[in-house]
């Protein structure tokens, strides 16, 4: 839809407007023949196996790397960001063992929540005033969010992968609105990393095989939220208690001394999700877990893969008075779950206690993965030396 450059003018002044009116920080303007390195570094990702079992990213990788294999009518794609920052370094909470540490994004309501109405009404306003046709994406469809960021200029993407801003650090939700009126572009955002590494050095897992890339199969964020099955035992002691995601490559950013905590009440974090109690986190059933995690996107991951993450963080714990409650869930109805309190148990009981419970639990286990957790314990000794 061809757009005069006085009508374009006013339609760039309306959506400046309406975006600050519904409370986000930041928008910019892009073409979709903006990212035209993004489709091999892409491919590339997927060709190493760095998506791990997140096949979705397989499976649209040619809608995902071209705006317009997307949607063909697409002539300006708008990028808007919220600034979610905290109001403390959350690595704080690293050692207080007995807590489970939640990243930030996830303290609150579910971002795709509070962005995606919104976007939909600034839309809805860029349609009445210049007509034509709108989609608008939050993170849930094959859009690249952050190379389209960095060419729209909000920010460039940094050595952890992620989009960092000279105004608000490494703490931006991004959405788009694909609109087929022509909007002039906004200059892209270079490079501020220099020879800095601190977000590489900061990662527990060693993520980043090199500057610039992820293998999310090692990324803490990942194994506890998209990885569905048990945490491999090589990460286990690294994740510490880490129940959902990490904040350490995004908080070590040094761009983060210029961004200002997160103004929009419904990012602020939630209370008893800043420093919850492992206790109280590890006898949450079905119906609590769902009550509890209500409107927070830690709910779509479900009750067995949030207690399997908090039990690894128990056994990280060093804090004897868990096993009790961890024994409990030995008999859980989900094997991931009992597979990850064998493997707690077994850091916090005596090793007479857990021999004595692995020789009674291998007679009734019929799971093979879990009587794989029973056997493996058994062989070896205890690597943080609480046992008697």
């Amino acid at each position: 839809m061809r757009t005069s450059t006085s009508d374009a003018s006013k339609l760039r002044a309306l959506i400046d407007a309406e975006v600050h009116r519904a409370g986000f920080d930041a928008v910019a303007v892009t073409t979709p023949d903006a990212i035209p390195l993004a489709p091999a570094r892409l491919a590339e990702f997927v060709a190493d196996g760095f998506h791990g079992s997140m096949q979705w990213i397989a499976e649209t990788l040619e809608r995902r790397s071209e705006p317009m294999a997307l949607w063909p009518q697409v002539r300006s794609i708008i990028v808007l960001a919220m600034n979610y920052g905290p109001d403390h370094d959350p690595r704080s909470i690293l050692a207080k063992r007995d807590r489970g540490a939640i990243s930030v994004y996830a303290r609150n309501r579910d971002y795709h929540d509070v962005m995606k109405g919104r976007l939909k009404e600034i839309a809805g306003k860029i349609v009445a005033r210049a007509g034509g046709d709108v989609k608008v994406f939050v993170d849930t469809a094959p859009v690249m969010e952050k190379p389209l960021a960095e060419a729209a200029g909000l920010g460039w993407q940094g050595k952890h992968t992620n989009l960092v801003s000279r105004e608000h650090g490494s703490w931006l939700f991004l959405g788009t609105i694909f609109t087929t009126a022509e909007l002039a572009p906004d200059r892209a955002e270079i490079d501020h990393c220099g020879s800095c590494r601190a977000c590489l050095d900061a990662c527990p897992t060693d993520a980043f095989p090199a500057p610039y890339r992820l293998d999310a199969r090692r990324c803490i964020s990942y194994l506890t939220i998209e990885n569905k099955g048990p945490i491999p035992h090589e990460f286990r002691e690294k994740i510490g208690n880490r129940i959902y995601g990490c904040d350490d490559c995004l908080a070590a950013c040094p761009w983060n001394k210029f961004a200002q905590a997160a103004s929009e009440a419904k990012l602020a974090a939630r209370d008893d999700l800043r420093e919850p109690a492992l206790a109280d986190l590890l006898v949450l059933d079905d119906p609590a877990f769902r009550t509890f995690f209500s409107g927070s996107p830690i709910k779509r991951i479900g009750r067995d893969r949030f207690i399997r993450n908090a039990l690894i963080a128990a056994g990280n714990s060093g804090d004897a008075g868990l096993a009790g409650i961890v024994c409990t869930l030995l008999d859980d109805t989900s094997p991931l779950v009992r597979g990850a309190a064998i493997w707690a148990l077994a850091r916090l009981v005596p090793d007479t206690e857990y021999s004595e419970r692995a020789v009674a639990g291998l007679k009734t286990e019929s799971d093979e993965t879990v009587r794989d957790e029973w056997r493996l314990a058994l062989s070896k000794p205890n690597p943080i030396g609480t046992h008697a």
